[in-house]
C-alpha cells in the first residue's frame, strides 16, 4: 500500500508542476506600451511620429534659462531637435522651426469645449 501511496503522491506532484509550468504570466497593467519605451537609437523605431514635449522649465528671473525635454532628449532655446530650431518657450509649449515649417508642440493636448445637453448646463 505505500507503493500505492507514494505512486499517487507523485502523480499528484507531477500533475501540478506541470500545471504550474503551463501557466501564463499576467500582463502588467502599468508598463508603458512596447512603442514608447523602443530605444532612441533603434533603427524600427519611427521618426515620423510627432514628437511628445515632456517638460518645460523657465527660469523667473529675466533672462534665465529656458529648457524643455522632448522625447528624452533635454534642449535648450536656440538649440537643434531633429535638425529644426528651438524658437520659443512657455509653460506649456515649445515652438520647432525648420525652415518655413513650424511646428508648436504642447505639454496638455487642446480639448474640445465642452457641447451643451440643454440650455441649464
Amino acid at each position: 500500500m505505500d507503493d500505492l501511496m507514494s505512486a499517487r503522491l507523485l502523480l499528484c506532484a507531477l500533475a501540478l508542476a506541470a500545471q504550474a509550468a503551463s501557466a501564463q504570466p499576467l500582463p502588467d497593467p502599468t508598463r508603458p506600451p512596447a512603442s514608447l519605451t523602443t530605444p532612441a537609437g533603434d533603427a524600427a523605431a519611427p521618426h515620423s511620429i510627432e514628437p511628445q514635449l515632456q517638460s518645460v522649465l523657465i527660469a523667473r528671473h529675466a533672462g534665465g534659462r529656458h529648457v524643455a525635454v522632448i522625447d528624452g532628449q533635454t534642449v535648450r532655446l536656440g538649440e537643434q531637435f531633429r535638425g529644426a530650431r528651438v524658437a520659443q518657450m512657455t509653460q506649456n509649449e515649445v515652438v520647432l522651426v525648420k525652415g518655413k515649417e513650424r511646428r508648436v508642440l504642447r505639454l496638455f493636448p487642446r480639448t474640445p469645449a465642452p457641447q451643451r445637453l440643454n440650455e441649464r448646463d
